[in-house]
């Protein structure tokens, strides 16, 4: 099924501002969270998972840079529920943000936009107090991304250019799944053949085979890892940019 990515920018954006969709699977972790700069309070479209102006809008512009939790670029979309700890300041849910990028800084796990880090306040006076303060301890725990009736969505990579190179982003995928290999279908010599993690998200493959492209993605859960295939075909004629929902049933 291809989807306009108009529609499921918005569709995703509207999921995830909803907290009441997630519930927890895991403890919460101690770390410390931070803030980078942003001239309109959203992310970048620049991230190191690939998502491009996905990667700075979604989620209200909620998202967050990871260090350790980065995984290779398997965490990219990963959701995460963020709580401070400064009593007075800090909101009881505090912040729901999505993995768009890998980032470093003094200890820190999560470096947030400006919107996620706002959040973390239990109102406008609180949140300005935390700017202040630049770093703070947290407590994090993943919870699971909703997308309200699709399971692993993905997007022909802008800098795909038809039939020389192909490339997907993997926009998100529902739960609590990471994304660890992509394989495409080799009709002439009937085998599965890898693609290339290129960075971040994004795995691609030179010269790919004619015709319809059949993917297949390998999910990290808690059933360990497995193969899910992709229900429906990339047409022959693709274009970069045109998205798709694989249809899958994740366990």
């Amino acid at each position: 099924m291809k989807l306009s990515f108009k529609h499921q920018l918005s569709l995703v954006c509207v999921t995830l501002l909803l907290p009441a969709l997630c519930s927890s699977q895991d403890s919460f972790t101690d770390s410390r969270a931070t803030y980078y700069g942003s001239p309109d309070c959203y992310g970048s479209p620049r991230g190191a998972c690939g998502f491009g102006e996905y990667g700075r809008t979604v989620n209200d512009g909620s998202v967050a840079g990871v260090s350790r939790l980065w995984k290779n670029g398997s965490g990219c979309g990963a959701c995460y529920q963020v709580r401070c700890k400064i009593a007075q300041y800090c909101d009881e849910n505090g912040a729901y943000v999505v993995v768009t990028d890998y980032g470093e800084g003094d200890r820190t796990d999560f470096i947030m936009s400006p919107r996620g880090y706002s959040r973390l306040g239990r109102n406008a006076d609180a949140s300005a107090e935390l700017f202040k303060y630049g770093v703070v301890d947290i407590e994090y725990r993943r919870v699971p991304c909703s997308y309200s009736g699709y399971n692993i969505v993905f997007k022909v990579h802008e800098h795909s250019k038809n039939p020389d190179y192909f490339a997907v982003v993997v926009l998100y995928i529902d739960g609590t799944y990471d994304v660890t290999a992509v394989e495409m279908w080799q009709e002439d010599c009937q085998e599965w053949r890898p693609l290339r993690r290129a960075f971040g998200a994004v795995f691609d493959y030179t010269n790919p085979p004619g015709g319809e492209i059949y993917l297949r993605f390998q999910v990290s859960g808690s059933a360990g890892l497995y193969w899910v295939q992709s229900k429906s075909a990339i047409p022959s004629d693709w274009r970069a940019g045109a998205a798709y929902d694989t249809n899958v049933q994740l366990n």
